[in-house]
């Protein structure tokens, strides 16, 4: 089974199923907008993740007018809300679990005083945005 980031298509195969010149990839690697795994010192491997994101950079370039200076600040901006939004699900977790650790601790001790009609701990109902797909 394939992953979306296991490296597979050729730089060639890769420009194809982008609809762009492979010189426009090569650009973009240069620039650091896309990275993809190298195969040897000369073959480029692109995942499915680059392909999106190839995919992305031609959206924002040829329908939204963005320039490539433009496009890395909003790339690095998007890659760093995941990255907020993948640490606050982990931290949020991390206290679902530890609350739900002391309650049963709490419940497992029937001489602990405490009021049966109302939540011990109000865990909120935090719901992230679905990602903004550009």
């Amino acid at each position: 089974m394939r992953t979306d980031n296991q490296p597979v298509y050729m730089i060639g195969v890769a420009a194809s199923l982008c609809n762009v010149h492979p010189q426009t990839l090569r650009q973009y690697e240069r620039l650091g907008l896309v990275i993809p795994s190298r195969a040897g010192a000369k073959n480029r491997l692109y995942s499915e993740n680059d392909i999106r994101r190839v995919r992305r950079i031609q959206r924002l370039t040829q329908e939204m007018g963005v320039n490539l200076a433009g496009v890395e600040l909003i790339l690095r901006l998007l890659d760093d809300m995941e990255e907020m939004r993948r640490d606050m699900d982990r931290q949020l977790e991390e206290y679902v679990n530890e609350a739900e650790r002391r309650i049963a601790q709490l419940l497992s001790n029937p001489a602990t005083p405490m009021r049966r009609d109302e939540r011990l701990l109000p865990v909120p109902n935090i719901q992230p945005r679905v990602r903004v797909d550009l």
